[in-house]
């Protein structure tokens, strides 16, 4: 048994280090490993880890793995963490690293033993999710109930254990920062108990979660965010490792990097980015918070060029800053808003950023000025603004002296009296405000008052300490309504925040993590959103619904989750240029047959900005099937009114018929007259199963638009259904 747990370790362990603090040189590292493992395994009685329970549920393998049995003969790095956690992020790519100099067949194995922080951190799904997020290709075990954590005793995430070829411990590394060590102690222990032949070399039955998925047009996206004229989405597709702007009804305008991670500067379908979170658009320039990177990156749209203009690509332990943006180290930065400062004389001249990873709230000079109890400061410079770096939920009237926990979510209320930043903090679970006048720190709503408790969660409505949130990871200023809503993601909900009266309830979401579309807000579902946006005029939100794989918008004035917004890839549509239309798009449609049905369609009442979705459904005559080596299409016309067209997506590939095509159409914000024609064909190539002759058949749906000047709604659903008949 583990008598004593980890303490059975720490007085030879202790030894070792500060033996290791005096060593010069790699050889003299590598031997006093060497004769502590020898000391070690020399022990009358091992050090051992206890059995994992049967019945538990794990990852990435065939089947449960038994530590003692299929493990016999292997160096094994348990990894205690909880997804959450910023420091246990921070740690898997010394992992990645680890796992890639050395396999089962060299005698190691990486085995992830997840310890639940938070209780939707318990739920095997969401703990699936965090894999595929995170790229774990170990096994991973879910330890709900932390038996094993208790067992070691383990106090702190993340906290990494090596044991030997027979469940024997021999190493504890308590938090992040360790890599050496780590690399020093398992390479010393293969070699030592290799020359002893203790290590066996037989695999391990890997079978990743990752391979049994289907492919989805977005993964994991992390926050969304609207350009000022709210005709632009841009949105943070982290799984994909890029970032897509797109016009309100899903269509792609551009897809910069991806899918693949990387960390590359240059034109759009070079550059590469790696988990990209927070997004800030204005005009045509996007700011990235490029997390995992440890970057920020400058999108210029007019130059289709990335650059980066903060960081230095290695996680930065620096709590000052100071420096040039692109001489500055920083570590996870996970959102970004433009600000303004207090002696500036541009609008947005600062662009505030979650710096998730030292637990503080950063600042990059757009432009020269001065920031609140701060110097003037030149353009470019980036540096802390309010955050010891200590991992609390501390208030303070001096922003230097309080403490944030993992801040993951910002917005901007820049008007009178707010004149503040929101901020989402995720793991102390509160919403917090910076003022923009004096740096002073205040709570808002959940956590409690004790600055070092961090399991303050919950899910309760109610005002300031009353309430309680479980990891909330975004928030966003509705200008119009003075409200803040907030990505409430353990909850897998939308909460409504009153500044004013510090107010909390639940807008939208049941508290179960499932996707129920269509319905009210109260009967609509999430999982873990990561973050959200509102328009301009207060009608839309837009929220990132990041386990579901999915952009859903919610209408704040109906209060219907009316859809998942579709994501249109450019491969299918044929985009016409800016304005004006280009001709010859339209000369390159293809002609239906002469024979080919026309159906009219009752006149449908619709307002400038709507989005219509024509959902086409087409039926074969019997004994039939589709050519699907043919250019099966659809496309969209309308000869008198072609104003309605430009920037639509005009015609898209039909890959089958056993399903609906969706076909998303948006009105032009400025309509051209109050009555037009909207004509939506399609043409399909399908073969008679018993001979080999094939046919080309059209049809054609004319839909009469009267427009109106008043809302119709956010989104309007018409059905186009043929069946085609036998020659």
């Amino acid at each position: 048994m583990a008598a004593g747990g980890l303490a059975g370790l720490l007085p030879a362990q202790t030894q070792l280090e500060y033996a290791l603090l005096d060593a010069d040189t790699p050889q003299e590292k590598e031997n006093l490993v060497y004769q502590y493992l020898k000391k070690m395994d020399s022990r009358e009685r091992d050090l051992t880890v206890p059995e994992l329970g049967g019945d538990l549920q794990w990852l990435n393998t065939e089947g449960p793995i038994s530590l003692h049995k299929d493990l016999c003969g292997k160096v094994v790095v348990l990894d205690f963490f909880t997804y959450c956690c910023i420091n246990c992020l921070h740690l898997l790519p010394d992992l990645h690293a680890l796992e890639h100099q050395y396999s089962d067949k060299d005698g190691l194995i990486i085995v992830g033993v997840h310890s639940a922080k938070f209780p939707n951190e318990k739920v095997l799904d969401n703990i699936k999710s965090a894999i595929l997020r995170y790229n774990i290709v170990h096994p991973v075990v879910n330890d709900a109930d932390a038996t094993l954590w208790h067992e070691l005793e383990v106090s702190c995430w993340p906290t990494l254990v090596i044991l030997g070829p027979r469940g024997n411990m021999l190493f504890s590394l308590v938090g992040e920062g360790h890599r050496e060590k780590l690399f020093l102690f398992t390479s010393i222990t293969l070699k030592f108990y290799k020359e002893r032949g203790q290590i066996k070399d037989n695999k391990i039955g890997i079978k990743l979660y990752r391979d049994s998925l289907p492919p989805s047009p977005l993964l994991f996206p992390g926050k969304v965010t609207l350009d000022n004229s709210g005709e632009r989405l841009v949105i943070a597709d982290t799984g994909h490792h890029r970032i897509l702007v797109t016009q309100k009804n899903g269509e792609i305008l551009h897809i910069i990097g991806g899918p693949n991670s990387g960390r590359r500067d240059g034109r759009f379908s070079e550059a590469a980015f790696n988990s990209p979170q927070g997004i800030a658009i204005k005009n045509n320039v996007i700011y990235v918070a490029d997390t995992e990177n440890h970057l920020i990156r400058k999108i210029d749209l007019e130059l289709e060029m990335v650059t980066t203009v903060a960081g230095i690509g290695i996680q930065g332990v620096d709590k000052e800053g100071g420096a040039k943006g692109e001489e500055q180290p920083i570590s996870s930065p996970w959102d970004v808003v433009f600000g303004n400062s207090i002696s500036g004389t541009q609008e947005d001249n600062v662009l505030w950023i979650a710096m998730a990873g030292t637990h503080q709230i950063w600042a990059l000079m757009l432009e020269g000025g001065k920031l609140p109890k701060g110097s003037d400061l030149k353009k470019g410079v980036c540096l802390r603004f309010a955050g010891s770096g200590n991992e609390e939920n501390r208030n303070n009237a001096y922003p230097h002296k309080a403490g944030f926990a993992q801040p993951s979510g910002l917005s901007l209320a820049s008007e009178e009296p707010w004149n503040c930043l929101f901020v989402a903090d995720s793991e102390s679970s509160t919403v917090r405000t910076i003022s923009l006048k004096d740096g002073a720190v205040k709570h808002l709503v959940g956590g409690e008052r004790d600055p070092l408790n961090l399991f303050a969660f919950g899910d309760v409505d109610g005002a300031g300490i009353n309430a309680k949130l479980q990891h909330p990871l975004g928030v966003t200023w509705d200008k119009k309504r003075k409200l803040l809503y907030v990505a409430d993601s353990y909850n897998h909900k939308i909460k409504v925040v009153d500044p004013k009266m510090k107010n909390c309830a639940t807008l939208a979401g049941t508290g179960e993590a499932s996707n129920v579309i269509g319905s009210s807000f109260t009967q609509s579902t999430f999982n873990e959103p990561g973050g959200l946006c509102v328009e301009g005029n207060g009608r839309l939100m837009y929220v990132a619904d990041t386990n579901n794989h999915q952009i859903k918008v919610l209408d704040l004035e109906t209060k219907i989750l009316s859809m998942a917004l579709p994501i249109l890839i450019p491969e299918a549509c044929d985009v016409p240029d800016n304005l004006p239309l280009q001709k010859d798009k339209i000369k390159n449609l293809p002609k239906l047959p002469k024979s080919a049905p026309n159906i009219q369609l009752p006149s449908l009442t619709v307002a400038p900005g709507q989005t219509i979705q024509f959902l086409l459904k087409l039926t074969l005559p019997p004994d039939s099937k589709l050519n699907e080596e043919a250019p099966n299409s659809w496309f969209i016309t309308a000869e008198d009114n072609t104003w309605l067209l430009q920037g639509q997506c005009l015609s898209g590939e039909i890959k089958g018929v056993s399903s609906q095509t969706i076909i998303p159409f948006q009105l032009p914000m400025s309509c051209l007259s109050a009555e037009a024609i909207l004509a939506i064909k399609a043409c399909l190539y399908y073969c008679s199963k018993g001979s080999s002759a094939c046919m080309m058949k059209g049809i054609s749906f004319s839909q009469p638009l009267q427009i109106a000047s008043t809302n119709q709604g956010s989104l309007t659903q018409v059905e186009l259904i043929h069946t085609f008949l036998t020659n």
